[in-house]
């Protein structure tokens, strides 16, 4: 499969297509293997890594970021960890109004904690992980109903032969 459409995104990510299309248009998660560039009628096609992106994006936003705060964190990351490692070996932790990338040693969560304030992990291998089922679950949907077209394609011409 050559990307996910805005449709087979939204399915696999909980976002909803208002969502893709207001996060593509601020910049915050842009389809990286084909957007629209303004022309209306061009689809937008997400690749797994964007999948990925999405889920922590609304996980972040879901639990009370807001979207420039979780755009500039995200900025960060990207720029800290670099698109090209593996995001999945990253944790990020916020306390409601910031978002802390948690070192491997783990030593800047106590510090994020020593007020006592609240905080969760989104931790993107799990989302990954979470992702890549979803993704298989679709991709096997997707091939049992091509099967099932191809036997009825099948069924069809036959009996227009035998008739």
């Amino acid at each position: 499969m050559e990307g996910f459409t805005a449709q087979q995104a939204s399915k696999l990510t909980s976002c909803t297509p208002h969502q893709l299309r207001y996060w593509d248009k601020v910049g915050l998660v842009e389809p990286t293997i084909q957007g629209t560039d303004g022309r209306p009628g061009r689809r937008r096609l997400y690749s797994f890594r964007d999948l990925v992106a999405l889920r922590v994006v609304k996980s972040l936003l879901d639990n009370g970021m807001s979207v420039q705060r979780v755009r500039r964190a995200w900025d960060y990351l990207r720029r800290t960890a670099g698109m090209d490692s593996h995001l999945s070996n990253v944790k990020l932790v916020t306390d409601g109004s910031s978002i802390f990338r948690v070192a491997s040693d783990e030593d800047e969560l106590l510090d994020a904690l020593r007020e006592g304030q609240l905080a969760f992990f989104v931790a993107i291998g799990e989302i990954a992980r979470a992702v890549q089922d979803d993704v298989t679950r679709f991709e096997l949907d997707r091939e049992r109903f091509l099967d099932m077209l191809r036997r009825v394609e099948d069924d069809v011409i036959t009996e227009a032969q035998g008739a």
